[in-house]
């Protein structure tokens, strides 16, 4: 199959090499000015190879030995040239005009281009004393990296300045839109690697141009660095025509300036250029909204940065292309340890940057150089910003107790579980004004969460229509953040909390997996946090799932999956919490506890539907606080031992778990039965794997160490067995819970087909019983026709019965 051909003029205009190519002109630098740049940039580069190469000689003050490369070669180099070559240009900006900026770089793979900057700054030195800015500690720095017992090839946690690790790719635009809410002086540098530029969420995240309000928010600055290959595929973006990319940025609502080129001496003086303009225009939009206090959205600066894969490598090796090539992607030269010509071209290269210029006899970087870099808290390396439990100050908080409701009897009254959350929210946002928001794809509405526009409104700064004043809540000083993507929200709450601020996130339960991957990242993060000591404790993630998988009868199979939850419990047990409230008062004192919270991700399952109310306020807070516990007034054993026991976890599973006690209490008089409700999921693990998990004696006390249990719960329910696996009478439990069946079914029918109905559940109890194995026939017969009549009510009325859809406590 021929392949296109590309005339030689667009050709030249993809190509990453020559002379550069700019938007913006000017030279800006003078000759001193450029020579110590473009020795700074090469004091990176060493850096970079350094971290890859070497664990001994890192000034090369001896000939290069094989045993002086670590034996396992480990990072990436390709983004690296790209990365620094940006850090060093914004630093100029940030002395010359004292701005407030930090760095995201999203190919974060590209670590040792942001962790050389710095460590020559002095900020690593600072967080890491034994990596001191001297030869000893320089060995020390090279050597841990992508090393047992050192760090990662990635922005980690461990990097000064980072909030965004590009571990999975997509969403550092996201993160710095975030970052920069409420932050009226920030500016917030977003590296897009072309790579990530392929990924679905960061193609939606250009969309962030409309969420920042120059009056009241920060900015962003987005750097698409296009280097032109990933692993070793060509990236899409770096081979469509320049009059395609252009029309592609300035179509998102951006003004893209373009930086193309290899020559160091014009790419040095062109992005010096380029990025004084987009400084300067960002504080030209600020000052102009500002002084008017008409808050609009501008065409906010953006810059394409297009240099060679691996800037500044040999061009080719061995007769195989690597400079400018994907072969520069990872690891350029992976033969050094054992092939002399390859040691030997390594060494060349490394000695071709001229270490000897850069940094002085003790192997610290020479005072001219040194000058380059902001002082103190404007180094983006040491910016408050990026360690966010720095800046974090405690919510002002109502009190919760006030929004709950009456509960004079158990089971009697139905309410909407998340309406008062909503009422907590808003006054929440009231009092917290400049460090509280609520986030969500385009539900806060249908999740019953709306009385928050009583405070403030969804942001809008696009175009109005006149019907949009009917009930639309927007305004362009909302403070509200809604847009149908929940992995750009999410990367928005998370840059947010990152920098010091509080958030509240709801979504669907069926569509939160869309951010499970961002979920597992954010936990990894935090897990690694706990960790440093220096890094200070940000706000948790408090996550809302709700429209759950019992009452979306309405909308069918497709949005029938509770099993974020599994995902969640993957994670580790030092930043993971479930919550499952089963009603209005247990959901507002769970969400009083996680959102004043300190790094954890918790997430709270609660439906929005009307729902059945158990606890009054006082007894809510009780057995919130304890996480799991018996309800006397649901049981009948007290004094004597159980026959069964019956537990539940989740509104609808507890609703019908009740319903069936019921039935049997009435069918069979003297029969015992405790019944247990889990609000803290994660109280069911022992212990010694859980910080919140029972101890063997009290799970044994609670679920006995020999009768039948029957757990009804919300999810999967395999779940259950894996958090319960190692207690005493687990072989006793028996799990009902989502088995995937369900369409357009009445709750009771939905109930019905997963079998954790009341009649199921019954069945149950008498078929694991032995005391009702031998009289049980007869009930367990009318529990089945009760379940046909059921059917054929729905089928026929297209809703469920009286006498199931308004059933109450009996007791």
């Amino acid at each position: 199959m021929a392949t296109t051909t590309i005339p030689d003029q667009e050709l030249a205009s993809l190509s990453a090499y020559g002379r550069a190519r700019s938007t913006v002109g000017g030279a800006p630098l003078n000759a001193d000015e450029l020579r110590r740049t473009d020795a700074f940039w090469r004091a990176c580069n060493y850096l970079s190879l350094g971290m890859i190469y070497l664990q001994k000689n890192p000034l090369l003050r001896e000939p290069l030995q094989p045993e002086q490369i670590k034996n396992r070669l480990l990072g990436h180099w390709g983004s690296s040239p790209g990365l620094s070559f940006i850090y060093l240009h914004l630093n100029r900006l940030i002395k010359k005009y004292d701005l407030d900026m930090i760095y995201l770089a999203g190919p974060g793979h590209g670590a040792p281009g942001v962790l050389g900057p710095v460590y020559l700054e002095g900020s690593y030195s600072e967080v890491y004393p034994e990596k001191s800015e001297d030869e000893e500690g320089l060995e020390e720095f090279f050597k841990q990296f992508s090393f047992p017992g050192g760090i990662g090839s990635h922005c980690t946690p461990e990097t000064p300045g980072s909030i965004h690790e590009g571990g999975e790719l997509g969403y550092v635009l996201s993160h710095a839109c975030g970052a920069a809410f409420d932050n009226p002086d920030l500016i917030v540098a977003a590296v897009v690697g072309d790579g990530e530029s392929e990924t679905g969420a960061l193609a939606t995240s250009w969309h962030i141009n409309k969420f920042l309000n120059p009056i009241r928010d920060g900015a962003v600055l987005p750097i698409l660095h296009l280097n032109g290959y990933k692993i070793n595929n060509p990236t899409l973006l770096a081979r469509v025509s320049h009059e395609e990319l252009e029309k592609l940025f300035e179509g998102y609502g951006w003004t893209p300036h373009f930086v193309e080129g290899s020559d160091p001496e014009s790419m040095h003086q062109a992005m010096a250029a380029t990025t004084e303009k987009c400084v300067n225009d960002i504080l030209r939009y600020r000052q102009e909204s500002r002084s008017t206090g008409t808050p609009v959205r501008p065409r906010w600066p953006m810059i394409v940065l297009r240099s060679p894969k691996g800037w500044s490598a040999p061009r080719q090796v061995s007769g195989h292309y690597l400079e400018g090539f994907w072969r520069a992607h990872q690891v350029p030269l992976a033969g050094v340890k054992k092939d002399p010509g390859q040691l030997g071209i390594l060494e060349n290269w490394m000695r071709s940057l001229r270490p000897q210029e850069l940094f002085d006899g003790n192997g610290k970087l020479i005072s001219e150089l040194k000058e380059l870099a902001p002082k103190g808290n404007r180094r983006m390396g040491s910016n408050p910003h990026a360690n966010g439990g720095l800046l974090r100050r405690a919510l002002r908080m109502p009190d919760f107790r006030t929004y709950g409701i009456e509960v004079e009897k158990p089971a009697l009254k139905q309410a909407e579980n998340t309406r008062p959350l909503g009422c907590l929210l808003r006054d929440v946002m009231r009092m917290n004004p400049a460090n509280f928001r609520v986030l969500g794809p385009d539900e806060n509405t249908s999740n019953k969460l709306d009385a928050i526009y009583e405070v403030s409104k969804k942001l809008w700064i696009e175009d109005y229509f006149p019907e949009d004043a009917d009930g639309g809540e927007l305004s362009p000083d909302g403070k509200v953040i809604e847009m149908l993507s929940e992995q750009t929200v999410e990367g928005m709450l998370e840059g947010y909390l990152l920098t010091g601020r509080h958030g509240f996130f709801s979504s669907y339960e069926a569509f939160v997996h869309v951010i499970d991957s961002m979920f597992n990242q954010h936990a990894k993060w935090l897990s690694i946090c706990n960790h440093l000591s220096w890094r200070q404790d940000i706000s948790s993630l408090n996550l809302l799932i709700t429209s759950t998988v019992w009452r979306q009868d309405h909308n069918g199979f497709t949005h029938q999956d509770p099993g974020f939850l599994d995902v969640v419990v993957n994670k580790s047990a030092s930043v993971t919490r479930i919550y499952l409230p089963p009603d209005v008062n247990s959901l507002l004192s769970v969400a009083n506890h996680c959102l004043r919270s300190q790094n954890y991700v918790n997430v709270i399952v609660s439906d929005k539907q009307m729902h059945l109310q158990y606890l009054d306020m006082q007894s809510a807070i009780e057995h919130c606080t304890k996480g799991i516990g018996i309800w006397d007034w649901a049981s009948n054993d007290e004094g004597a031992e159980p026959d069964v026991v019956m537990a539940s976890a989740g509104d609808i599973p507890t609703q019908e778990t009740l319903a069936a006690i019921a039935l049997l209490r009435a069918d069979f008089p003297d029969f015992k039965i405790r019944y247990i409700n889990v609000v803290d999921l994660f109280k069911l693990q022992p212990s010694t794997e859980h910080p919140h998990g029972l101890s063997d004696r009290d799970f044994d006390s609670l679920f006995t160490v020999d009768k039948p249990v029957i757990f009804n719960f919300h999810g999967y329910p395999w779940l259950i067995h894996r958090l319960a696996y190692r207690r005493t009478n687990h072989h006793n439990m028996h799990v009902r819970g989502y088995k995937e069946k369900g369409n357009i079914n009445t709750p009771m029918e939905l109930a019905i087909n997963n079998e954790i109905d009341r009649f199921s559940l019954a069945v149950d109890v008498i078929d694991r019983s032995p005391k009702l194995q031998r009289i049980g026939a007869h009930a367990k017969e009318r529990y089945r026709n009760a379940q046909i009549a059921c059917r054929n009510y729905a089928y026929e009325n297209g809703i469920d019965s009286p006498e199931v859809s308004d059933w109450t406590w009996p007791y």
